[in-house]
């Protein structure tokens, strides 16, 4: 299905999208897109909707359930605006999102699908997963000067932190972090203070008076916890090139970084078992 306008989309979602979970892909530009699509498809989504400009070719063999949305997602605030409007349009769903070129892992996801994460995360009383961003990279950035390469991808095993998330008064706020690492920190001085967190709420459950913030955050405190307070709760990692590919856009960063290859990087096995193992995310108590 192709929608001329989120708004018709909007119109159209109970009807379209009666089914659940939903995947929102803002596709950004021609990277990777086919291999996002196909790697969201194989994770069990019920739906996925593109997001892209107009003159953006989607791959000819798509799957059936993927729809099409004319939306601009470099104007401001895009995300912001999609996944507002999509809580208002599909209260009770649970939704996703991510950009081309990142992939979504969680706990044994080569065995287990979305739907089964999802309720168990019901049967947990959570309204969210939180996951964080691994940066992916390119090797080398001779032959994959984009900083992609999805056949010999590398990420970081280590360098990476949590801060207690504190309240414009300096109060400490119960079960929230401030999550760093990758090339966001180790390139922190090429990337925008309020986009070097790592961490993201990439599924959460619309509900009635929900917003997302300009910060990706939410209104409602609960959302933006990373667990429960009786216990620990499943987390997932959402596998990305996106940093890399900014940094290797952007003129001032692509003249001064020759590689993103250092001591503790390691070649990415695509794989949730590493994920777990190196921290990256954590399957809770029972799952």
């Amino acid at each position: 299905m192709h929608y001329p306008s989120l708004s018709a989309l909007a119109n159209d979602a109970k009807q379209s999208l009666s089914k659940g979970p939903v995947a929102l892909l803002l596709i950004e530009d021609d990277v990777e897109v086919a291999s996002t699509i196909a790697h969201h498809t194989k994770a069990g989504f019920a739906h996925l909707i593109a997001f892209c400009v107009p003159e953006r070719v989607l791959p000819a063999d798509c799957t059936d359930n993927l729809h099409r949305v004319d939306f601009d997602v470099s104007a401001e605030d895009a995300l912001q605006t999609i996944a507002n409007v999509m809580i208002n349009a599909l209260p009770g769903h649970w939704l996703y999102f991510c950009h081309n070129a990142e992939y979504l892992f969680f706990p044994f996801c080569e065995h287990r699908s979305v739907g089964e994460v999802l309720t168990f995360m019901g049967e947990e009383r959570r309204d969210t997963v939180m996951s964080y961003i691994v940066d992916l990279y390119a090797k080398d950035l001779t032959t994959h000067p984009d900083g992609v390469d999805r056949e010999d991808a590398y990420f970081d095993k280590s360098g990476y932190y949590a801060l207690a998330r504190e309240n414009s008064e300096g109060d400490t706020l119960e079960r929230q972090v401030n999550v760093f690492g990758g090339l966001r920190w180790r390139f922190e001085e090429h990337i925008a203070k309020a986009r070097q967190r790592t961490d993201r709420i990439s599924f959460f459950r619309a509900q009635p008076g929900l917003q997302m913030l300009p910060d990706r955050s939410f209104n409602l405190a609960e959302y933006n916890t990373y667990a429960c307070p009786w216990h620990n709760n499943l987390t997932a990692a959402i596998c990305s090139f996106r940093t890399a590919k900014a940094l290797r856009r952007n003129p001032g960063s692509r003249a001064v970084i020759n590689t993103f290859h250092w001591p503790q990087s390691t070649r990415f096995s695509w794989q949730s078992q590493q994920l777990l193992d190196l921290g990256l995310m954590e399957p809770g108590q029972w799952f």
